[in-house]
């Protein structure tokens, strides 16, 4: 059942900087009404998307919202979001897009890092749900989806995406969101680490 006009979705997205990743979260109704924005960090290459994706939900403290969707399944370079774990802290369901098709993430993995770092990755995303290709008009996306199963997650994507769009609103929002937060708080720290200016 496609969702209402009124029924809201937090989108979350993320922009890496050099050492951490800057995550926004969008909240956005079906009718396309973006209604609130928020943000938190996770480090590049680190094992904490899941607890960042959490202390979004938290701070946002919006229970009107239904559903999850996150931009794919590791932002910020293999930092794995564990979607039973989050829909557990949420009780919502999560859907996980992602846009293009992949062999997966196993043999990347491999290549980048071995011990317990590839072992704790690999079970994480070994516990993932498979991806289903969803078809929104005439594009098509790929979905993993926990809490619920993967025709209503189907008709989620395709209630908050816009004609042509080929992106959910949430996670087009996000997506913006982040890139912006990002690039002003790289100014910031730019700023504050020149010399400042003195008169001989």
């Amino acid at each position: 059942m496609a969702p209402k006009a009124g029924s809201r979705a937090l989108g979350i997205a993320a922009s890496d900087a050099t050492d951490r990743s800057r995550l926004s979260g969008a909240v956005v109704r079906a009718d396309r009404v973006v209604d609130d924005l928020v943000f938190a960090s996770c480090t590049i290459g680190g094992s904490d998307a899941t607890a960042a994706c959490g202390r979004l939900w938290d701070r946002l403290d919006r229970p009107d919202v239904q559903w999850l969707l996150l931009a794919g399944v590791a932002p910020a370079w293999f930092n794995l979001v564990d979607l039973d774990a989050l829909a557990d802290h949420t009780d919502r369901p999560v859907i996980a897009v992602a846009f293009e098709d992949s062999d997966g993430l196993e043999a990347p993995l491999r290549e980048q890092f071995d011990g317990d770092a590839l072992d704790t990755r690999l079970d994480v995303y070994r516990r993932l749900p498979p991806r289903t290709r969803v078809s929104v008009g005439d594009e098509s996306v790929f979905v993993r989806a926990v809490g619920v199963d993967t025709d209503v997650a189907a008709d989620v994507v395709r209630a908050f995406t816009l004609e042509g769009s080929g992106r959910p609103e949430p996670l087009r929002v996000a997506r913006l969101a982040a890139r912006a937060g990002r690039e002003w708080l790289d100014g910031v720290e730019q700023a504050e680490d020149r010399p400042e200016n003195t008169e001989g």
